[in-house]
């Protein structure tokens, strides 16, 4: 697959990146705003998930039922998320309605704001809250991270907390707007049948105008000293057990490693975990992920069990911590490669999902590596990478949390 890859910026700041293909029979775009629930003050927690909701609102000159029409009139498949450091808007198009994709998603990026759609948004938001408080994983992962990063921002709950987002006022949402979601915070990421001139004069049309804010973020890593708690609920019937450990930060190069070192370990088939705990019965879930993030980066265990095996569950997974280092092998290493690639290549194929992964990119790195270098650094993690990563990142101290029933 050949790919040109292109990039300007705005007078204003805001970077407009490319991976362009003129053999795609589609087009994506994507605002990526280097902002998220981190970077909130703790008593806006859910400010930035709640701004993602009020972009769909309209416009002062676009309300959103005609907002909302335009995107279907040429057959958008557009969202957004918001993360605990990004918030995105994006569209995936045929490339003869890019240009009408990109002018509506600059353009709702300069929402209204009014304050009777605040008021209502914030009633769905609310809701929201409550559905993920029936969600036994939601409510032990926002528990574990409030108790792995303490005061540090990292532990800001996405969604907020219903105290949190009942007393934001729609002037406090307007002020953290006007600060984050300013042109040198802003990347558009494109990719697929690109004219790239083409687009950067259209939006530096639309978005020229944008503020400057230099806006700032503390990448300094946050202590985390461990510990073990217990919650009850009586609406659960399992026992959950979630666990967090440090691990390497977004701009780490030990973060190909901890990603297949990861997948060794709780790949939802095929895996330590699995073999151990999920194939023999012991428990319904037994998974293992990594999340980098800037300045630092957690290992999370997640298990589902019977609560009157959950002791025995969690016996088999300190063994299996302690037992990897000595079973790791090349065929592990070989296995997972071969599932990255064909992962990678799969969704290399789609410009939607390569507009993601360059826009994800950028905003943490700031700067551009191809595919196929990204392939090439996780094909040469050694055994002995995967070692000296878990001497620089042992599961000690570790985050314990668990729910259990009544």
């Amino acid at each position: 697959m050949a790919y040109q890859f292109k990039q300007a910026k705005l007078p204003n700041g805001l970077t407009i990146i490319a991976e362009i293909d003129q053999d795609a029979h589609s087009a994506a775009s994507g605002f990526f705003v280097k902002t998220g629930a981190r970077d909130e003050a703790r008593q806006l927690m859910g400010v930035s998930h709640f701004l993602e909701h009020m972009m769909f609102k309209g416009t002062d000159e676009i309300p959103a039922d005609e907002l909302n029409r335009r995107f279907d009139e040429i057959g958008a498949r557009n969202n957004a998320f918001t993360s605990n450091e990004l918030t995105c808007f994006y569209a995936h198009v045929i490339p003869e309605h890019l240009a009408t994709s990109n002018d509506l998603l600059a353009r709702m990026m300069r929402p209204a704001l009014r304050q009777a759609d605040f008021d209502t948004e914030k009633g769905v938001i609310l809701e929201e809250i409550a559905m993920y408080k029936d969600m036994p994983f939601s409510v032990l992962y926002d528990a574990c991270i409030e108790h792995h990063f303490g005061n540090h921002p990292l532990s800001h709950r996405i969604l907020g907390t219903s105290d949190s987002v009942t007393a934001l006022t729609r002037d406090q949402m307007a002020d953290y707007f006007a600060a984050r979601y300013s042109a040198d915070n802003t990347i558009v990421s494109l990719a697929g049948k690109i004219d790239f001139d083409r687009a950067v004069d259209q939006l530096a049309a639309l978005c020229g105008h944008w503020q400057q804010t230099a806006p700032s973020r503390d990448n300094s890593k946050p202590a985390t000293p461990g510990g073990i708690f217990t919650l009850h609920d009586e609406k659960v019937t399992r026992a959950y057990t979630l666990a967090l450990f440090d691990a390497p930060a977004v701009e780490d190069d030990r973060r190909y490693a901890a990603a297949i070192l990861a997948q060794i370990l709780g790949a939802p088939d095929n895996s330590r975990l699995h073999w151990s705990l999920v194939e023999p019965g012991l428990a319904d879930e037994a998974q293992a992920g990594y999340e980098p993030h800037d300045g630092m980066g957690e290992f999370l265990i997640f298990t589902a069990s019977d609560p009157k095996r959950a002791d025995e569950v969690w016996d088999i997974v300190l063994k299996d911590l302690a037992a990897l280092a000595d079973s790791l092998t090349q065929e592990d290493l070989d296995r997972l490669l071969n599932k990255f690639i064909t992962g990678a290549t799969v969704g290399g194929e789609r410009p939607a999902d390569r507009m993601h992964r360059l826009g994800r990119m950028w905003a943490y790195l700031g700067r551009y590596s191809p595919l196929e270098e990204e392939l090439d650094r996780l094909a040469r993690v050694t055994i002995a990478d995967l070692h000296n990563l878990l001497g620089s990142f042992p599961p000690s101290p570790i985050t314990v949390g668990r729910l259990l029933p009544p």
